[in-house]
């Protein structure tokens, strides 16, 4: 099918499926549908990949399903406000939820008030249930950045109005999730970062000064702790190292081989029964690829480059700064973690500790990447709009 066709007058009209994406609609109604799928994937891959471990710890398949569905309720009215909030007052938000991250995200690391599994310090208990700061740290610098880039985008032409004071902060979160530690996580928090700043508009020169330095510190960091460095050196060969560093990819390799073409069935994961390690959380899409098979992974790939392309074409038709940095930021923030994620569990990239966002399981995840969807709906919905209107006036 050609990208135009030509009418009895001679005038060239574009074929109707492009005409359907140009429209100012289009992007928002891709953006929250693919998000809408993507979450109810992940509830389903949640309740099969975690039915086994489920069992064993608490004598029924649904435990940690229900909790999973517990979050998901708690996540839908913060996606309505997102999504039914006007962004000029969703923008406010953002220095709240920036000290409010800070404070929690320093309060997660003193002795008693963090609680410390597998030696991370990374969720906080709140009325029964566990709350992940980083999450939070993630919707706070994309809001609070995005405002601050917004109000000084006249002055952007200036270095110092363009990265003080935003580099610091987001250095100073990043830091903060570091000592938890949580590598991973820190690298979203960089990639929404230099979002932001590529969406304002700064020269090249900084970016190849971030990705030098940034390769330093993490070489860095990776060299002082022995189970990262572990994790970089298996990361080339892990078959060298199948019974230590290695065995997670391993046996997450194993377990998207043997899903071949068409999978083996929903329910039917065979490395779920004690094999794979994280099965319901960062490691679910080896589970997905072994049930599914290569058509369900390929799938969820789709379903987050259709985000990816909507979000960023809700970012790019937004009138207003602060509207383009956010969509922006949200975008690349999803799409980013989602990429190293699924890289990270076929070998491509060192093991993170990411979840893949809408899918994994992951309560504090959840909420805010559904809140983050529905600013992100907002942006697309206003932006719609204000072209409607302009057409009518026309």
């Amino acid at each position: 099918m050609t990208a135009t066709t030509v009418t009895a007058r001679g005038t060239a009209t574009r074929s109707r499926p492009l005409a359907a994406l140009a429209r100012p609609s289009a992007a928002y109604h891709l953006a929250l549908g693919s998000g809408a799928l993507l979450v109810l994937l992940g509830l389903i891959m949640v309740l099969s990949a975690s039915s086994v471990s489920s069992y064993a710890a608490s004598g029924s398949s649904f435990s940690v399903f229900q909790k999973q569905a517990q979050w998901f309720a708690l996540g839908l009215p913060g996606f309505v406000l997102g999504l039914r909030l006007p962004t000029r007052h969703t923008r406010r938000l953002g220095y709240p939820l920036l000290l409010v991250s800070i404070v929690l995200l320093a309060a997660v690391l003193a002795p008693g008030v963090g609680r410390n599994v597998y030696g991370a310090r990374r969720w906080i208990a709140v009325g029964g249930y566990q709350l992940q700061p980083s999450e939070l740290a993630k919707v706070a610098l994309v809001l609070a950045g995005a405002d601050l880039l917004a109000r000084k985008h006249k002055r952007l032409g200036e270095m110092r109005h363009l990265l003080i004071p935003l580099v610091p902060v987001a250095v100073l979160l990043a830091l903060l999730v570091i000592a938890e530690p949580d590598m991973g996580t820190s690298v979203v928090l960089v990639v929404i970062l230099l979002t932001l700043l590529a969406v304002a508009g700064a020269p090249a020169r900084i970016f190849a000064g971030t990705f030098g330095g940034l390769a330093a510190g993490f070489g860095l960091l990776a060299a002082v702790e022995p189970y990262r460095l572990a994790r970089l050196t298996s990361f080339a060969n892990p078959f060298s190292a199948a019974s230590a560093a290695g065995y997670q990819t391993v046996q997450g390799l194993y377990a998207i081989a043997s899903g071949g073409w068409w999978g083996l069935g929903l329910g039917a994961s065979r490395a779920k029964w004690g094999y794979l390690p994280n099965q319901y959380t960062d490691y679910i899409f080896a589970v997905i690829g072994e049930e599914l098979g290569l058509l369900g992974g390929l799938m969820v790939i789709a379903l987050f480059a259709v985000l990816g392309y909507s979000g960023f074409r809700i970012a790019q038709q937004a009138r207003e700064p602060f509207q383009q940095l956010v969509a922006g930021g949200i975008t690349a923030w999803i799409v980013g973690q989602a990429l190293i994620n699924m890289c990270a569990v076929v070998g491509l990239l060192p093991v993170t500790g990411v979840p893949l966002p809408f899918v994994s399981f992951g309560g504090s995840s959840l909420v805010f990447t559904m809140f983050a969807l529905g600013v992100l709906g907002a942006v697309g919905r206003e932006t719609a709009g204000h072209q409607r209107r302009r057409r009518v006036k026309r």
